[in-house]
C-alpha cells in the first residue's frame, strides 16, 4: 500500500491539475446532441475552452452563463434561468450539461433548485433533461468533476428503480472514466463487439470526439456520442462493464437502480488487466476468445520480452489524476520499473493501491523536486510537464489531458493487448534513445588493423 503524502504548500507551483468543470463539460461532451453551460464566469469557461481546443483541435460546443460583478454580489439565479431558455430555443438540445464552478460555489448557488424553477417557468421545454451538478473548481480534479457528472446524468436520467434486466439480451453498459481516450473507447467497443455483444457506453467520447470531418461546418450541440434516449434502457442490459476506479460510485447508484450485475476494473493496461477483462467478456457471451484476440495477446507477450531488457529497473516518475497514475504505475512495475516518484492533484481511493512507496498530493514542482532526488529516467505525464523534463534532462511520455504540443494524443491507444503493446514500445525506444542499448562492447583483438595501422590495445586487451 502506497503512502500518501498530503499536500504542504498553500499554493500550486507549475499546476498540474485541470478543474471540475472541465471534467464535468467532458463527460456531457460524451453525450450525443448535448451542451454544457458552466455556471460562472466567462473567464471560467473560456480557460477550459482553450484546453479543449487545443487538446482535441476540433470545435467544442461549450456555452456560460455569464456572471459578471453585480451578479456575482447581488444573486446570479436569473443568468441560468435565461442562459437555459436561451439554450433550449435556439439549439434544441437533447441535453444540457449544468455545472457550477469556484464562483457560483463561492456565492452557494442551488443550482439544483434553479433547475426546478426553469421547469416552473418554461413547460415547454420539459423534455429536454437539464443535468445540474455541483463541481467547485477549488476542490478535486477532472477525474472528480467528470466522475461527479456521470453521477448526475444516472441520477437524472434513471430517477427510478427499475428492473428489466436482460430484457436487451446482448446489451451490455461501459461506463468509461476519463482516463480513457477516444481511441480507447473505439477499441473497447471492438472488444465487445468480437463477442458477439453490443455496447452502450456513457459517456461515448470515442464517438463525439473522435476527430472526424462532418457534413456541417459548425454545430451548437455535440455532434455523436451516447445517444440520451439510450440511456434509459441501460436497465435492461444483461451487465455493467465499469472502467475506472472513479467511477464506481455512479456504478453504485446505476446498479442500485436497475440490478445489473456490474464487473468492475481499476485499469486495462497490462496483460493481467486486460486477460481479466477479455475472460469476462467470455463469460458474459458465453463465447470462445475469438482468435484475433488471441493474436494480440501473443503480440504483446512478445513485445514484453524484447522489452524487458531496455525497461527493468528503469526509474520512471509519473504524474497524472489517480486512475491513469494508478494504470501506468501498474504497467511500468510489471515490466521490472520502479516509480521514484508518484504524483496526483487531488486524493482519490485507488491511491492507496498504485504501485509506488509514496503517492504525493501535489504538482510538477513536487514531481520535479521528487524526480531529480531520485535519479529519475523517464517522465510520463501531460504536456505541463514538457518543461519539467526539459529542465530533468530526461525524455517524457505524454499521456492524460491536456496535450497541446503533441498532435493526435486524444486519440492515442493506451489499452487492451494492442494499447499495451505500443506504450510498452513507445516506452523502450524513450530509454534506448536517451541512454543507449546498455550492451557489452565487442572484444577487438591487438593484432586487428585498421586502414593499415595497427590498433592500439583496449583497457580490456590489457586486463
Amino acid at each position: 500500500m502506497a503512502e500518501i503524502l498530503k499536500r504542504n504548500k498553500a499554493l500550486a507551483v507549475n499546476p498540474l491539475k485541470a478543474s471540475q468543470p472541465v471534467g464535468a463539460s467532458l463527460a456531457f461532451l460524451g453525450i450525443n446532441r448535448a451542451i454544457p453551460m458552466l455556471h460562472g464566469s466567462q473567464g471560467c469557461t473560456a480557460f477550459g475552452k482553450v484546453f479543449f481546443v487545443r487538446h482535441f483541435r476540433e470545435p467544442i460546443p461549450l456555452q456560460t452563463t455569464a456572471m459578471d460583478q453585480v451578479s456575482t454580489v447581488m444573486n446570479a439565479d436569473e443568468n441560468v434561468i435565461l442562459g437555459l431558455k436561451s439554450i433550449c430555443e435556439k439549439s434544441n438540445p437533447a441535453l444540457i450539461g449544468l455545472p457550477t464552478t469556484s464562483l457560483s460555489e463561492t456565492q452557494g448557488t442551488d443550482i439544483k433548485r434553479l433547475v426546478k424553477e426553469f421547469y416552473a417557468a418554461h413547460p415547454e421545454f420539459a423534455h429536454i433533461p437539464v443535468v445540474p451538478v455541483n463541481t467547485p473548481d477549488f476542490s478535486g480534479c477532472l477525474e472528480s468533476g467528470y466522475a461527479l457528472a456521470v453521477k448526475a446524468i444516472l441520477e437524472v436520467m434513471i430517477p427510478s428503480v427499475t428492473s428489466q434486466v436482460g430484457k436487451r439480451k446482448k446489451q451490455v453498459n461501459v461506463l468509461a472514466a476519463s482516463m480513457l481516450t477516444p481511441g480507447d473507447v473505439e477499441h473497447i467497443k471492438e472488444l465487445i463487439e468480437a463477442f458477439g455483444l453490443r455496447p452502450l457506453v456513457l459517456p461515448d467520447l470515442g464517438d463525439s470526439l473522435d476527430g472526424h470531418l462532418t457534413p456541417m461546418d459548425s454545430s451548437p450541440v455535440t455532434i455523436g456520442g451516447t445517444p440520451v434516449l439510450e440511456i434509459s434502457s441501460m436497465g435492461e442490459s444483461i451487465a455493467t462493464l465499469v472502467l475506472g476506479n472513479s467511477l464506481f460510485e455512479a456504478a453504485d447508484y446505476l446498479k442500485q437502480q436497475t440490478g445489473v450485475p456490474d464487473f468492475r476494473f481499476d485499469s486495462l493496461m497490462g496483460l493481467d488487466a486486460v486477460d481479466s477483462f477479455v475472460a469476462t467478456l467470455a463469460e458474459i457471451s458465453g463465447k470462445p476468445v475469438p482468435e484475433k484476440i488471441e493474436r494480440q495477446r501473443a503480440q504483446l507477450q512478445d513485445a514484453m520480452m524484447d522489452a524487458h531488457f531496455m525497461l527493468g529497473f528503469a526509474r520512471v516518475a509519473i504524474a497524472a489524476d489517480a486512475d491513469l497514475l494508478y494504470s501506468f504505475a501498474r504497467l511500468v512495475t510489471e515490466m521490472g520499473c520502479e516509480v521514484v516518484a508518484a504524483v496526483a492533484p487531488a486524493r482519490a481511493n485507488i491511491l492507496n493501491d498504485v504501485a509506488a512507496a509514496q503517492v504525493a498530493i501535489g504538482d510538477l514542482e513536487d514531481l520535479e523536486i521528487v524526480a531529480k532526488r531520485h535519479g529519475a529516467q523517464l517522465i510520463i505525464s501531460n504536456s505541463h510537464a514538457k518543461e519539467t523534463a526539459r529542465r530533468l534532462g530526461v525524455p517524457m511520455l505524454r499521456a492524460g489531458f491536456p496535450q497541446y504540443d503533441f498532435v493526435g494524443g486524444y486519440q492515442r491507444l493506451w489499452v487492451g493487448y494492442k494499447g499495451t503493446r505500443q506504450a510498452l514500445f513507445d516506452l523502450a525506444n524513450m530509454m534506448l534513445e536517451q541512454h543507449g542499448q546498455h550492451e557489452a562492447e565487442p572484444h577487438v583483438s591487438i593484432y586487428s588493423q585498421r586502414t593499415g595501422e595497427q590498433r592500439a590495445p583496449s583497457a580490456a586487451d590489457r586486463h
